[in-house]
């Protein structure tokens, strides 16, 4: 019988305009905590965000994107918390923070895959 990995993750999400609290989903963060394994997947869709506010600054997005990446994957020059454990850098990126990048709650699960899992997961809550 396959090994069963528990897992946690956390669906990325852009609120361009917070005091409206309209979002849309972006990426996702899968953590395994046994594995040692986090990973980050995202897609920025321009044409939904610039319904929900015409002049966010799509460039600089995906900048702080790519840094929830590097910090995930705890990239050599990408600061402080990418030098913390999996289990912390995890915890930071999906700590409750009042910006336009914020992350929904943690969810558990179980798989016997954790690549095939973060993708299924992005694929039915992103894309």
């Amino acid at each position: 019988m396959p090994e069963k990995y528990l897992y946690e993750y956390a669906i990325i999400r852009i609120l361009p305009v917070a005091e409206r609290e309209e979002f849309l989903n972006v990426g996702i963060i899968l953590f395994c905590k046994k594995e040692k394994y986090i990973n980050v997947l995202y897609k920025i869709n321009k044409e939904k965000l610039r319904l929900l506010a015409k002049d966010l600054d799509i460039e600089q997005l995906h900048l702080n994107l790519q840094s929830f990446e590097k910090i995930a994957l705890g990239a050599e020059n990408s600061g402080p918390i990418s030098l913390l454990d999996v289990p912390s850098r995890f915890r930071w990126l999906t700590a409750v923070r009042s910006s336009v990048i914020q992350t929904s709650k943690t969810h558990p699960g179980l798989c016997n895959n954790l690549e095939q899992t973060a993708k299924r997961l992005f694929e039915e809550l992103v894309l």
